[in-house]
């Protein structure tokens, strides 16, 4: 009787067992939803392994209910990859209600409980049966699937699947393109704004007729961007798009689908392409050791990214400038045009075909032209493709499909040749056949057939040049000598000559060749105190032709004054509209930066930089000719108590990120690496779609590709921007950039000037004043109230959180404009806590009315540096 007690407790356990282990079941977050078993707005789905979460969701403060799959683990904030609803959204009072359940023919449905109305959303599976579940998979697919034992992650099992209607992100697995059997087209469509997933303005779709690629489109009307064809590799307009250990990419064309798709080799990271609200594909991988999302590639990323941005025929080179080319054989279609910087209209052949005795020109490194209207043959070998476009006289070029294994395939065009660009030969691109004028090249040089019989030529001319080359070194040493001793006696005499022009003035040189439209063709760089002259692919106006565009330079054009001189507004003859900057005569500081401007945006290309369309030397005149910006500056609209309104926070937003973007441009990915050194509101104009494009580059300086800084005994900059250690030591960097761009940042969140701004004690500038409300969690009473009440208050907070770190005091806690950038595009990015911002006490310096239009040139030694205050420029 002793082990009575004992035996009782081991009964009762068992009998309670099967209560505890559905205790735990019930308990743990399920992964599908039964007929029996809705997911209510209390609940969430979470995928087996813990990597995606399903459930309600309202973002930022829009009032509205959603239904989405996130990341589980990645927080604090919720990286949203599809949304159910989208167009469909749930007022928040209808969230206690919510009910997303298994309806009784066997389709997934959203509803509102004890509702008689139709569901809010439906999967209107045609194929469903009345015994299904939806389960959420380990990919972030939400699956409708019969209820039986097969298994779940086959495709073949569902009935209906989320990744069949993407929302604004490809996630891995995720499929790009057509399943030809149902006719169903998968792209993915940008969120109306960061706080509205409804369907947007741009959409990726892949396009199947002739050679596959995808098209990046706005409004479903218009082409911004093109991938290129698929060549066996990757997109070939996607450089550096090659299988690796990480990722791999995966196209598949067949009689019952044509999609693209990627898969990570390595289940533990994370990745995802996403079409963001301005119109931009964004890859990103999650780093843990950062807990963040990196941008590992961005589209479009230049100009020669911009779809038909040289038109017909043309190339675009980023290495060129202008970047818009005609190939071998060909001409602009409008001289003026090209000659101001836009080639849009493309180019046409000097000589008629005469097929079929036509060469065809080999272009290397080449994106291959528009391929919707090519015909296509996989089983050609690329002399089979060189013979059938010889023999059909309406065939331009032609090119492999598949590069790999020394090529195969043959893609032909029949048609204009449309969007091409060429790279550089260590970023990508394939070799173009392009059908040309016997005139202009020789058929024989061309053709795949006589090859061989190039090589041997070759050889014969190495073998020979060989017995010359010991001659030739002999000989070009000697000269080596002779002319570095020559440039040393030059050097001498411009040093007098410099000494006798700097006591007599600064004197001008150009090439007096005028076309027909009074344009001067001249490429030869205006040099103010040097005798050499360089190339510099940049037109001369007339000065005639721009006084007569400014009216004389009436006050009535006059858009604005500062330090250099003046700007005014001028008219073509063919009705373009300028922006013309006239170096005032006085001014010993404006004609450096005068030849400086000249030298580095005129090799700039970038949406949010403003186009230098060329410059007028003549005489004493000195002048910049720009494209017009039909809202003048930023300052002008900001800091205008009548006209800030215009700038809801919409727009600021826009603006601060396009200002970022164009500054990553000059940091990172331009030719060369840019340092503005003067950036400020002023130096910020507006389009008339109120896009921001940085201007004024005339203290800009270039890095070289592994330069971080550089020293300089004079600084000159504008107070309120100049970051710490360039005001006091001299020293600047991309981090000194940063520092002003931080304080755009905050002047665009409140409206206020930081120069002229303090608080009621005088103590505090801006800076020191976000900071203070930052450190207080008062950050939202930054905020213009002109910027309205449709905003975000998460997305302000980032914004000022961002601003903070980049006025930080040491430059090495700044970010880099690439973490700038990734940290305003990704909600779900985690930010640092911003440390003291530099020059947080105020100063009186000039008056809260000082407008942009005076100048304020003081001039200081600290630390040996030789310190100018310049503003208004």
């Amino acid at each position: 009787m002793e082990n009575t007690p004992n035996f009782h407790g081991c009964f009762l356990l068992i009998l309670c067992l099967p209560a505890v282990l559905l205790s735990i079941i019930i308990n743990a977050a399920p992964d599908t939803i039964t007929p029996t078993q809705p997911l209510t707005s209390s609940s969430t789905l979470v995928s087996a392994a813990g990597k995606f979460e399903l459930g309600f969701f309202s973002p930022g403060n829009s009032g509205k209910l959603y239904v989405g799959v996130w990341y589980k683990d990645i927080l604090p904030v919720k990286t949203i990859a599809w949304v159910l609803n989208r167009d469909n959204p749930l007022d928040n009072s209808s969230l206690p209600s919510a009910l997303l359940q298994i309806a009784a023919d066997g389709n997934l449905v959203l509803t509102l409980n004890n509702s008689s109305n139709p569901p809010l959303w439906s999967s209107n599976s045609t194929t469903s049966t009345a015994n299904t579940v939806a389960q959420l998979l380990d990919s972030g697919n939400l699956v409708l699937r019969p209820n039986n034992n097969v298994d779940p992650t086959s495709e073949f099992n569902y009935i209906w699947q989320g990744f069949d209607h993407p929302t604004d992100t490809l996630l891995p697995g995720m499929k790009l393109g057509w399943d030809l059997q149902t006719g169903l087209n998968r792209f993915p469509t940008s969120w109306k704004s960061p706080d509205d997933p409804s369907t947007g303005d741009f959409s990726f779709k892949l396009d199947i007729n002739g050679s596959p690629e995808a098209f990046l489109w706005n409004k479903q009307q218009r082409r911004i961007y093109r991938s290129g064809p698929w060549n066996g590799e990757g997109f070939n307009g996607v450089p550096g798009m090659k299988p690796s250990t990480i990722i791999n990419f995966n196209f598949v064309r067949n009689s019952t689908e044509v999609a693209y798709s990627f898969l990570l080799l390595n289940q533990s990271l994370y990745s995802r392409l996403t079409v963001t609200p301005t119109g931009i594909l964004r890859r990103f991988a999650w780093i843990d050791n950062t807990a963040a999302w990196k941008l590992f590639w961005y589209a479009p990323a230049d100009q020669c990214d911009n779809y038909m941005e040289c038109g017909v025929y043309g190339i675009c080179d980023t290495s060129t400038s202008p970047v818009c080319n005609c190939p071998k054989g060909f001409r602009p279609k409008n001289y003026q045009a090209w000659n101001l910087r836009d080639g849009s209209d493309g180019c046409y052949r000097k000589d008629g075909l005469n097929c079929p005795d036509d060469g065809f020109l080999l272009l290397n490194n080449m994106k291959m032209p528009d391929t919707s209207a090519t015909y296509v043959n996989d089983k050609m070998s690329l002399a089979e493709c060189d013979a059938a476009c010889r023999k059909n006289c309406s065939c331009m070029a032609y090119a492999n499909t598949d590069i790999r294994f020394n090529g195969s395939g043959c893609a032909m065009w029949t048609g204009d040749l449309l969007d091409m660009r060429m790279y550089a030969s260590s970023e990508g691109g394939q070799a173009l056949y392009l059908r040309v004028s016997a005139s202009d090249v020789e058929q024989s040089n061309n053709t795949i057939t006589t090859q061989i019989h190039n090589k041997r030529k070759t050889i014969l001319v190495v073998s020979l040049s060989v017995g010359f080359g010991v001659v030739l070194v002999g000989l070009l040493f000697m000269c080596l000598i002779w002319k570095r001793r020559k440039a040393k006696k030059e050097e001498r005499k411009d040093m007098i000559s410099d000494a006798r022009e700097r006591r007599s003035g600064p004197r001008e040189r150009s090439q007096d060749m005028l076309n027909s439209e009074g344009v001067m063709v001249s490429k030869r760089e205006y040099s103010a105190d040097e005798n050499t002259t360089h190339e510099l692919d940049l037109p001369f106006f007339d000065f005639g032709t721009i006084t007569t565009a400014t009216n004389n330079y009436s006050d009535a054009n006059k858009l604005g004054q500062g330090g250099f001189g003046c700007v005014y507004k001028g008219m073509l003859v063919e009705g373009q509209t300028i922006a013309v900057k006239r170096l005032s005569k006085n001014s010993g500081q404006g004609v450096e930066e005068f030849k400086n401007e000249m030298r580095l945006i005129a090799r700039l290309q970038h949406r949010n930089l403003v186009r230098l369309l060329g410059c007028c030397v003549y005489m004493e005149e000195k002048m910049l000719i720009y494209e017009f910006m039909e809202n003048k500056s930023l300052d002008s609209i900001l800091f205008n108590k009548e006209r800030c309104s215009l700038l809801d926070w919409k727009r600021r937003f826009d603006i601060i990120c396009g200002i970022a973007r164009g500054l990553l441009y000059l940091h990172q990915d331009s030719r060369f690496r840019i340092i503005h050194r003067d950036l400020k509101a002023s130096n910020i104009l507006l389009d008339k779609e109120m896009n921001p494009k940085i201007s004024d580059f005339g203290m800009a300086r270039i890095f070289g590709t592994d330069q971080t800084e550089a020293n300089t005994r004079r600084v000159v900059g504008t107070y309120g921007y100049m970051s710490p250690e360039y005001a006091m030591d001299g020293l600047f960097s991309i981090k000194s950039d940063v520092f002003s761009f931080g304080v755009l940042v905050l002047e665009i969140i409140s409206g206020k000037k930081n120069r002229g701004f303090y608080t009621a004690n005088q103590q505090l500038n801006l800076l020191g004043h976000a900071w203070r409300l930052w450190r207080e969690g008062k950050g939202m009473e930054l905020l213009d109230p002109s910027a309205g009440s449709s905003y975000s208050s998460q997305m302000v907070s980032r914004c000022i959180q961002v601003g903070l770190l980049c006025v930080q005091e040491r430059a090495e806690d700044r970010p880099t404009m690439a973490n700038v950038v990734l940290m305003l595009s990704s909600e779900s990015m985690l930010l640092s806590q911003p440390r003291h911002p530099g020059f947080c006490l105020g100063r009186h310096h000039g008056t809260e009315n000082d407008t942009s239009s005076s100048m304020i040139d003081e001039s200081a030694t600290i630390n040996n540096v030789t310190v100018t205050i310049l503003d208004g420029r």
